[in-house]
This record gives structure tokens, sequence and C-alpha cells, in this order.
């Protein structure tokens, strides 16, 4: 990785700015766009304690530019060889995420960071202080996040919530999920070909019934019927179950448990930063006829 010229060593101590202890968010928190306006604030200010603290809040949340600024502000700290390290760290994860700034500077394209060079203010997904985690966020604080969405996408949210209970899925959970795949964008298209609101891969869709991908309804209901499944298979365990979601049900088996893979530890983060729990909740049984479960033997994912 070529070094960053332009930048000057910022000597602040011997710990490194990436190495304040994580918030856990309770009420929701700053949106991502506010986050990254308060880092670079901070930078402007020359406060970069705080400028790393909003930072690794919006990589927390599956913020690709957050990875970014973060990693471009720890490599500044020239003087600290673990700052050095983290800095890399955080690139590689932006340029595995398709930051295009980020990819510039590595020479072996797909490059994986050792984990031990993992930020403190970033967890590891998969460590065990996540089980100690057992009540998901509030309605309330769910409430309030999708208050702030624009009219659309509030209603596609409020129906993600309505048919949820249909599939044995906690709305919390279904809302955390659609929010880290599409942020409520119907027609969202990844580059690996995921579409729409729960970004069903085509296979995936097929499996549960989805003729129309970017049809805001076919496609709640497919992903809600893909997670009611990965729910059940991995015993409602939230941290298998999202990297499941995001990586494949068989990338977790070969693992035994989320795989080594940065997209997929951020995505994970991400699902428990907003559900909390690492326990799904089933909710209530909702009155009248409940919504068929399509499955078949084969893995439509991983």
């Amino acid at each position: 990785m070529p070094a960053v010229g332009a930048d000057r060593d910022i000597v602040v101590s011997l710990r490194t700015l990436g190495d304040h202890v994580p918030e856990v968010a309770t009420d929701g928190g700053p949106a991502l766009p506010q986050l990254l306006e308060q880092g670079q604030a901070a930078m402007h200010a020359l406060d970069f304690h705080l400028a790393a603290q909003h930072y690794c809040s919006a990589a927390r949340q599956g913020s690709v530019d957050g990875q970014y600024r973060l990693g471009r502000l720890l490599l500044q700290q020239r003087s600290v060889p673990k700052a050095q390290a983290q800095g890399r760290f955080m690139l590689a994860l932006a340029a595995q995420n398709g930051h295009a700034e980020a990819l510039q500077f590595f020479d072996e394209p797909g490059l994986v960071p050792l984990d031990e060079q993992r930020p403190q203010c970033l967890p590891d997904p998969a460590a065990g202080s996540l089980e100690d985690r057992t009540e998901p966020v509030s309605h309330e604080v769910v409430k309030r996040y999708l208050d702030q969405l624009n009219r659309e996408r509030r209603r596609w949210a409020q129906r993600v919530q309505e048919r949820a209970p249909y599939y044995g899925v906690d709305p919390r959970l279904a809302v955390s999920i659609v929010r880290a795949e599409s942020n409520f964008n119907p027609f969202a298209v990844s580059p690996k070909n995921a579409q729409g609101l729960m970004q069903l891969i085509p296979a995936t869709a097929k499996r549960f019934g989805v003729r129309n991908l970017l049809d805001p309804q076919q496609n709640i209901e497919g992903g809600l019927a893909y997670l009611r499944w990965l729910l059940l298979r991995f015993d409602h365990d939230v941290v298998k179950t999202s990297a499941a979601y995001n990586a494949g049900e068989g990338a977790v088996d070969r693992h035994q448990g989320v795989p080594p893979f940065p997209e997929t530890q951020a995505y994970v983060a991400r699902i428990l930063g907003f559900y909390l729990a690492t326990r799904h909740q089933p909710p209530p049984a909702p009155q009248g006829k409940a919504a068929p479960l399509k499955t078949d033997r084969s893995s439509p994912r991983g």
C-alpha cells in the first residue's frame, strides 16, 4: 500500500485513534450522513479523537465511506505502528466493500487484512461479548428511525413491519435487515445482482416464489420467507442468521459461525448495532390467516 504522502503525522498519544471504547446506540443515534458530517467538522476543528469516534460509529453501521475515512485518519498517526496496521485494515475493508478511492491503495486486489488489526472501536461480531445482548431494540426507537425516512421509503418499511409477524419474524429484525440491505429502496440493485428491498438474488427469488424481484410486495414476501427459513435453520441465532443472509448459509456452516469476510463481519455488526439482541424474539401470532412458507431442500445462497 502506498503511503499517504499529503497527510501529516497526527501525534495525539501512544493509543491509536481507533482504540476508544465502541459506543452502543440505544436511542437510534444520528443518521449516517450526520455522523460523516460531524466527523468532518471535528477534523476541521483538529479534534481527531472525536472525528475517529464519528467515523467509527458510521463504519459500525455499515458506512463504506466511514470505513475509508477512519482508515485514512488512522494512517496519519505515523508514529504509532498499531495505528498503521489498523488503518490498513479499515482501507482493506472499505476496498472490499467497493469504495473506489480505497481500492487505489492496494496493488493486490482482494487483500484481506489480519483480524488482529481490527480497531477496538469496531468489535468482532463473532466475539463472545455479543452473547450478553438479550433485549432487542425498543419499538419506540424503531418508530423514531422510520419517521426520519421519506414518505415512500416509510411506506415500504411499514409494509415490512406488517408482514413480518405472518412469517414468525420480529418486525424489528426485519427492519434491521432491510435497512442494511437497501435502506428501503425498492429499486436497489447491487453489483452482485441482488435486487429490491430485501436484496434477493435470482436463485433465492425463484426458490421462494418471487417472479418479479423489483415488485416491492413480492420482494418483501420472498425476503421474509427466506429470513424465516434461516431463523429456523439457525435456531433463532441472529448472528448466524444475519451472516447467512449476507454470505449464504453454506459459508456459515463451513466456518461454524460468521465467515472471515470483512463485508459479512461489517454486515453482522450493523444488524446487531440496530437490533441489539443476539437471539431472535419471535412476535406474537397475528390475527388472520398466516402467510404460506414456500421452501425446498436446495440452498438459496452460499
